[in-house]
């Protein structure tokens, strides 16, 4: 089973990246969803890490072998508009390249 967020979804592009060619018999953008069909036998599926840190599912949760990472941005109007405690946060995220 297959998370889809977008036209095209970042385990796709792991796939892709390492050549592999998994057979797809289900695709939603639905976490849940794809954690119950799991649990009830239909097929196994990879998310993200975060998503699985607290299931209220009886399945198994396992590291990749290769890690994967994705990027996460922020979006914001203009920083002279932000609160002191969003300026803060940002100032904590940042992290440079």
């Amino acid at each position: 089973m297959l998370l889809e967020k977008g036209v095209k979804s970042e385990i796709s592009e792991i796939f892709e990246k390492h050549g592999i060619t998994p057979k797809v018999h289900f695709t939603t953008w639905d976490d849940y969803a794809i954690m119950s069909m799991v649990e009830n036998g239909l097929g196994i599926s990879i998310l993200p890490e975060l998503i699985l840190q607290r299931i209220p599912y009886k399945i198994v949760a396992k590291e990749l072998e290769v890690p994967a990472y994705r990027r996460i941005g922020v979006a914001m109007r203009e920083s002279e508009s932000l609160s002191f405690s969003a300026k803060r946060f940002l100032e904590y995220i940042y992290v440079k390249e």
